[in-house]
């Protein structure tokens, strides 16, 4: 067996179980946490049902792939196509669902911190939020689907150009909130010099800069897992014959999308004191009926 598919194969075993065991932590916790906004809670629910169907099927699909090709060294046969069909439609649901999530998740908290007095006009009206995220989960299985009927060449330079796009739009809500977020402080250092009361809208202001940064760091995240799977995507669309040096080189890349799923429960963890304790609190809880 060669080495880079074991090493692969590894990796995303041990990836599915965390990612796994993570978001299931991380959903109960989101619900649990009453002090989340329902706007908040919807997004960051959606976005962990995303990466808990990254470890739940689409890793494991994956190894399958991989110890297919590998030990049974065969990448034809109507078993490793359905296998095939089966891990690929999942996984560009997944990860199209994630990428259009984290859009949607710095999209409202830009809205939250730099128009927070007409937050509530702007976003909550009508349940905007569930409307979006409902559109978002649809047209990520539309997109999945599109699979069926273009050629993989093509298929190559069409998700490659949508991640890129997607990312590029992450980050430009990302620099907004962090530019609205810097500004914010400011105006709360000017109060606290001159000795101004803070008064409740003051101390929402605080916790908006809070959650926003959160999402600064899930779209981070999300850049560096995803742009060397993207350059990849490009060199093998325009490569005739793409060396194998190049496709075992995309074994880790996609390997590294995946780690996303992994990461994004830590960054709540972390940057989300409200999450955090739910989960202590969880995982207490679980050790103390054990014991």
């Amino acid at each position: 067996m060669d080495s880079s598919y074991l090493v692969v194969g590894l990796l995303n075993a041990f990836l599915s179980y965390t990612a796994t065991m993570l978001n299931i932590v991380t959903i109960h916790a989101i619900r649990k946490t009453p002090s989340l906004s329902t706007n908040l809670k919807t997004l960051l629910l959606s976005l962990a049902v995303s990466d808990l169907g990254v470890g739940l099927v689409v890793q494991l699909l994956y190894v399958a792939l991989r110890i297919m090709e590998s030990k049974l060294n065969i990448e034809t046969g109507k078993t490793y196509h359905a296998i095939y069909i089966a891990f690929l439609l999942p996984a560009n649901l997944f990860i199209s669902a994630t990428l259009f999530l984290v859009i949607v998740l710095c999209a409202e908290r830009f809205i939250a911190i730099h128009y927070y007095l007409r937050y509530q006009e702007l976003v909550t009206h009508k349940r905007r939020v569930v409307t979006v995220v409902v559109s978002t989960w649809v047209l990520s299985g539309l997109f999945s689907l599109t699979r069926l009927w273009i050629p993989k060449s093509i298929m190559y330079v069409v998700f490659g150009i949508t991640q890129l796009a997607c990312i590029i739009a992450a980050t430009f809500f990302s620099i907004r909130i962090y530019l609205s977020v810097r500004l914010h402080v400011n105006e709360i250092q000017v109060l606290q010099l001159q000795h101004a009361p803070q008064n409740a809208q003051m101390v929402n202001v605080r916790r908006m800069q809070k959650f926003a940064m959160m999402s600064v760091y899930v779209c981070l995240v999300l850049t560096v897992c995803y742009l060397p799977n993207i350059c990849t995507l490009f060199a093998i669309a325009f490569t005739s014959t793409p060396s194998n040096g190049v496709k075992h080189l995309q074994f880790y890349t996609v390997t590294l999308v995946f780690l996303n799923s992994s990461l994004n429960p830590v960054i709540y963890c972390w940057k989300m004191k409200h999450i955090r304790h739910t989960i202590i609190g969880f995982i207490r809880n679980a050790f103390t009926k054990q014991n």
